[in-house]
């Protein structure tokens, strides 16, 4: 069985990585647009348009760091905020359905329920 927290750092882990990866694209193709826009630059014609394809690139970027990090300063949308929020929504809907779960300690197995059912004599042991 495989830890829950170990599970969980791991996706958190996936999606830095994922997140610096696409900032590395974002810089290196910046970089690029920007050098191929001074290499086409004609005399006396200054127009920088290198900017243009990057800002659409930048809100997506921005929202790709959002959903990893979070809004700075606020914790909103961090790890510990969505903890909150779905142990906000279990309460919520456990209030309204009514539900109550079972404690651990009072589920029995099925296996050991027909244990005390059978009378075992010591002969069927092996």
């Amino acid at each position: 069985m495989t830890d829950p927290v170990l599970t969980a750092a791991q996706k958190r882990v996936q999606k830095k990585k994922q997140f610096y990866k696409h900032l590395a694209a974002f810089i290196g193709v910046g970089f690029f647009f920007f050098a191929i826009n001074l290499a086409t630059i004609a005399d006396g014609d200054r127009e920088l348009w290198f900017f243009f394809p990057m800002l659409p690139w930048s809100v997506g970027l921005i929202i790709h760091y959002l959903t990893t990090f979070g809004f700075p300063g606020t914790g909103i949308l961090t790890p510990e905020w969505e903890e909150k929020q779905l142990e906000k929504e279990i309460r919520d809907i456990r209030k309204k359905t009514g539900y109550v779960p079972r404690r651990q300690d009072e589920l029995e197995l099925k296996e050991l329920s027909k244990e005390k059912e059978d009378n075992w004599e010591s002969e069927d042991f092996v």
